[in-house]
């Protein structure tokens, strides 16, 4: 699990989203059990361990891919700034309007990048 994301995958979708003009970065996910926001004291330990995004999905699917031998490659859409990092409250609400105006690029940059990621697999 030294490498649980293909470094081939990320760099090619990367380049898929720079020539789509999306904003997209490589970062460190941290994965909680949630269903809850994090806490602003969770989430200055977190940073300070080196993520750069909090979430309560995809590691365990990552981990149960790479254990049969998957290549992976996540991609995930932030959808809010996490307690602490903002002045607003944490809102549900923010995160689905987020979300559902991410989603177009997101099909964007997922359409674009199957026959790259074809080419390198």
């Amino acid at each position: 699990m030294s490498e649980a994301y293909d470094s081939r995958l990320r760099r090619e979708v990367l380049k898929v989203a720079r020539g789509l003009g999306l904003k997209c970065f490589a970062g460190v996910y941290a994965a909680l059990l949630g269903p809850s926001y994090e806490t602003p004291a969770e989430i200055r330990v977190l940073r300070a361990l080196g993520a750069s995004a909090v979430g309560m999905s995809s590691v365990p699917e990552v981990i149960a891919m790479r254990q049969m031998g998957v290549r992976v490659l996540s991609v995930a859409t932030i959808t809010n700034r996490a307690a602490g990092l903002s002045r607003k409250p944490l809102s549900h609400q923010e995160v689905l309007t987020t979300s559902q105006a991410a989603g177009r690029n997101l099909a964007r940059l997922i359409g674009a990048s199957l026959p790259a990621v074809a080419r390198v697999s």
